[in-house]
């Protein structure tokens, strides 16, 4: 598990809520509808009187966080060597693009695309104008 959980591997450690707050309170909420084994549909509805940006931010950051996990676990068996190639199947290929160091769409090895794609979302969920962090303040549409 050591490995799972290195920094300067895969990892990142989760965006917290703050305790007391209302989006922690939101969270709360989402995990024990996530964990009950209801619907998804009914699981992800926006609780009534709930504001939808603060509601799908939640849910953002959980998916971001679980993925990461995910990807934790299975980092140590797709390097460069496994994985030349980021693919969804033999029809699919996904090529980096970033307009800074890849202005271009780049073919990459998986671990070096994942590594770009989840500090780019990282970048965009610590954004405090897209996710801000107090409840109501959205600037921008998440949606």
């Amino acid at each position: 598990l050591k490995q799972v959980f290195n920094k300067d591997k895969t990892f990142r450690p989760k965006r917290k809520f703050e305790p007391g707050t209302q989006r922690f309170e939101l969270h709360k909420r989402a995990q024990a509808s996530l964990n009950s084994g209801l619907d998804l549909k009914a699981a992800v509805q926006l609780p009534s009187g709930e504001d939808q940006n603060d509601w799908v931010a939640v849910h953002v950051v959980d998916f971001f966080n679980r993925i990461n996990l995910i990807y934790g676990t299975i980092c140590e068996f797709c390097t460069e060597r496994t994985c030349p190639v980021m693919s969804g199947g033999p029809r699919y290929e996904y090529r980096w693009q970033d307009d800074m160091k890849y202005k271009k769409p780049t073919a990459l090895p998986a671990p070096q695309y994942m590594n770009l794609l989840m500090d780019w979302i990282e970048v965009q969920i610590n954004n405090e104008n897209i996710f801000p962090t107090n409840v109501g303040e959205c600037k921008e549409e998440v949606l």
